[in-house]
């Protein structure tokens, strides 16, 4: 698939705006919105489209305006939605320069009566407001985001019949029952709290000039936070393991706090104060 990176189209279009001869002057009752637009099969340089809204018809959220316009206007523009609670994380993109969510950005026409949405920056444009998350989410996995406890496993060979014993064999995993539950108490569940609310919608990482040089490398805010999310876990029984996968240059030591993600989250978390707890775990543990 034809992926279209957004860089040298902001430059292109920071030069339109330098050339450009009509001014238009907004009415008090209009609000005007740029919309990138972007259909590989249709062009392979992206561009602008306007649109204006009277603000008695204007609603509450952004999300709603968008899907307003898809309905009445274009209905081949793009973007990905969901909830449209703040919890999946899907609607993510760049909301007047600050990456947010479309469905809880709230719409005041009588503050701001003109609105850029891009898609998120630095990332594979697929369509329109439709970003490549493949990366992203390779990243996700490699931290192994799930509970690791010490296995009372055991494999026997299992052989089905005499037919299939010359070809193959079969092994049966059993897995034996725990004993007890594993069991978190109420003051280690408490360091849970501003990790665990984290969506995945990939606001922070995207906004991260170290995540713009080095995401080949670089794991980022979102998933650096995830990951102590699982280190700092009472339950779970690899910590120094994770420790160790995560101490490399490249994957954590990229963080420069410049603290963009914290400002830009919109469940309010500060993946800056998880990456930094992790560099004092492995200092403590050196």
């Amino acid at each position: 698939m034809n992926f279209y990176y957004l860089n040298s189209f902001f430059k292109k279009f920071n030069a339109l705006l330098d050339t450009e001869f009509t001014l238009i002057t907004l009415h008090s009752n209009v609000a005007k919105y740029n919309l990138f637009k972007y259909d590989p099969f249709y062009n392979d340089a992206p561009y602008i489209q306007t649109w204006f809204l009277d603000k008695q018809n204007s609603l509450p959220m952004m999300l709603d305006n968008l899907l307003l316009f898809k309905n009445l206007q274009d209905e081949t523009y793009t973007f990905r939605r969901s909830c449209r609670e703040g919890i999946c994380g899907s609607c993510a993109m760049n909301i007047n320069g600050i990456n947010t969510l479309a469905c809880i950005n709230h719409i005041d026409i009588n503050q701001t009566r003109e609105y850029y949405i891009f898609p998120l920056p630095h990332m594979p444009v697929i369509k329109d407001l439709v970003v490549c998350m493949k990366h992203f989410y390779e990243q996700y996995k490699s931290i192994s985001p799930f509970l690791q406890t010490q296995s009372m496993l055991s494999i026997t060979p299992v052989f089905i019949n005499n037919y299939f014993l010359s070809l193959s064999s079969n092994l049966e995993f059993i897995v034996g029952a725990a004993q007890t539950e594993n069991i978190q108490t109420k003051k280690n569940r408490l360091l849970l709290d501003g990790l665990y609310e984290c969506i995945l919608c990939a606001c922070c990482s995207t906004s991260c000039p170290s995540y713009w040089w080095n995401r080949d490398k670089y794991l980022g805010p979102a998933v650096l936070l995830q990951a102590y999310r699982w280190v700092i876990d009472s339950r779970d029984d690899f910590v120094m393991d994770r420790l160790s996968q995560l101490n490399d240059q490249y994957k954590l030591y990229r963080c420069h706090t410049i603290l963009n993600c914290v400002q830009v989250c919109p469940k309010k978390l500060s993946p800056a104060k998880a990456i930094s707890n992790i560099k004092t775990l492995l200092l403590l543990n050196d």
